[in-house]
């Protein structure tokens, strides 16, 4: 019996071990897909991608000069925020990455594309979601921040 209850021990014991490696094993596949998603999506902004400076005349800044220079802007706060989630998986940045892949994803249907530009772009806000569930829900206002 004692046998029994020490082998019942090691393999539970294993499981945590191998458990703590999957979990740190899916966080960094998390945080690189995140951080290429976003060093995508800014890329494009910093390029001034054609059609989304056209998006902005939509909700009322139809002023092309102004439009790049905003895109501009969106672009390099993506790419420093997907620097930072590859450094330090911050979670008010991951909320804000939520916030604006589900944002950028519903824009398509918002502007004339078809729903399924929506559907397909889900992984834009649910891989941050996801990183941000896994790496553990803020208890404080604190905990925002780290």
């Amino acid at each position: 019996m004692k046998a029994l209850n020490r082998n019942m021990e090691e393999t539970i014991q294993n499981n945590k071990i191998s458990s703590g490696a999957n979990t740190k094993l899916i966080e960094w596949i998390l945080r690189i897909s995140v951080a290429g998603e976003f060093i995508g999506h800014g890329v494009f902004a910093l390029q001034g991608k054609k059609d989304w400076i056209g998006w902005f005349a939509k909700f009322g800044v139809s002023d092309a000069g102004v439009a790049t220079q905003l895109l501009f802007l969106v672009g390099i706060m993506d790419v420093i925020f997907a620097i930072l989630i590859l450094l330090k998986p911050v979670r008010i940045v991951l909320l804000w990455m939520v916030f604006w892949g589900f944002w950028t994803a519903l824009l398509r249907p918002i502007v004339g594309m078809p729903v399924w530009d929506f559907v397909e772009r889900w992984a834009n806000w649910g891989a941050p979601l996801a990183l941000l569930l896994l790496i553990g829900w803020p208890k404080t206002l604190r905990d925002w921040f780290k």
